[in-house]
């Protein structure tokens, strides 16, 4: 299965990029009188290192720190942390590699339905889209959805009308379509078919699917030198989903969380899960509430309240202070880190 997906193509473009976005890192870089720190996560589940080639790790890990270091340059030249987070996400939405934007997987009619959101720590204001079909980059929409009405959160044809009088340009659908998201939805659909024939119950089939076909998600989470916290989610959603179904990452306090008073959060994992437990803003509550760190109250919910009734995933925090925690119950997540107290760190499988 080493070369089950054709992305390697892009691993010298990847490395290129990457490099390129260091060296503007530095040359912007300068003495940074408060902290500022962010995080980013390109989803969690069974992340096997079997399952890669080293160009394939290498090329994942490349624009995970490219994604990171992007916006860090944000925070490290004095920008907003909105602003980071959304530049970071749009590098991984752009990105085939991971299941938002360009790499979004299959709805179970074989079209893709894309959800995001994002929140100001601030003053809580906040900004969601559910279900869209033609908008490039989602986290774009959830942000202007933000500044620019009166609601929170808004769902397909009426968000894309939405981004259309905001100046948006609709895209194909089919511009999210990848070969190895098609291939894992014909995967997803033969094991859905075969065990609902054997329990008569879509519900039942769909329960024994395995994790990997119901979780994927990219995020970010940012403190900039106002001490101003912020947080993102955008994704793809579950491969072979119908009905409409909307995920954890486009509801606030489920995939997204920020509050000057404690954190920001943005999660990845099995959304439903993640949306009853109301696990973003559960672990901010433990930190403004109970006065934990961010890695008791984070470690709590994913491996206390969560793990033990099924709920696969992780999450990805920063609190005022700059700390960062990336907690996970699954063998891997996709994730990248820096601060002014930290060099870039990247990580995959559990052990990175």
């Amino acid at each position: 299965m080493k070369n089950k997906y054709p992305l390697l193509s892009t691993l010298g473009l990847c490395v290129v990029i990457s490099n390129s976005v260091v060296a503007q890192t530095k040359a912007v870089a300068k003495p940074i009188a408060k902290p500022v720190a962010i995080a980013i996560h390109g989803g969690a589940g069974t992340i096997d290192k079997s399952r890669f080639s080293e160009e394939q790790e290498a090329a994942y890990r490349a624009k995970l720190k490219e994604a990171v270091e992007a916006g860090y340059a944000v925070l490290a030249s004095g920008g907003e942390s909105l602003d980071a987070v959304t530049t970071a996400i749009n590098v991984l939405e752009d990105s085939p590699f991971f299941n938002a934007g360009k790499g979004a997987v299959y709805t179970y009619d074989e079209e893709h339905e894309l959800d995001a959101s994002i929140m100001d720590g601030r003053d809580r204001q906040a900004g969601a889209i559910a279900g869209v079909k033609h908008i490039k980059n989602p986290i774009n929409l959830a942000r202007k959805v933000m500044t620019d009405s009166v609601h929170v959160l808004l769902s397909g044809e009426g968000a894309e009308d939405f981004a259309k009088r905001q100046g948006f340009d609709l895209i194909d659908n089919h511009y999210f379509d990848t070969p190895h998201r098609f291939e894992a939805l014909k995967e997803a659909k033969q094991k859905l078919d075969a065990k609902k024939a054997g329990t008569k119950s879509y519900q039942a089939a769909h329960q024994t699917l395995p994790s990997q076909y119901k979780m994927g998600t990219v995020g970010a989470v940012a403190l900039d030198q106002n001490g101003n916290l912020a947080a993102g989610t955008s994704t793809g959603g579950m491969t072979a989903k119908r009905f409409g179904r909307i995920g954890d990452s486009p509801v606030i306090g489920a995939g997204t969380f920020a509050d000057n008073r404690s954190c920001a959060v943005s999660a990845t994992g099995h959304g439903e899960f993640f949306i009853r437990y109301s696990v973003a803003s559960d672990i901010c509550a433990r930190v403004q509430y109970q006065n934990k760190s961010i890695t008791q109250a984070g470690n709590e919910v994913i491996h206390d309240v969560l793990a033990p009734i099924g709920g696969t995933g992780g999450v990805i925090i920063v609190d005022t202070k700059g700390n960062i925690s990336m907690p996970f119950n699954t063998k891997g997540m996709y994730r990248a880190s820096k601060s002014s107290r930290q060099e870039s760190y990247v990580g995959i499988f559990k052990n990175d």
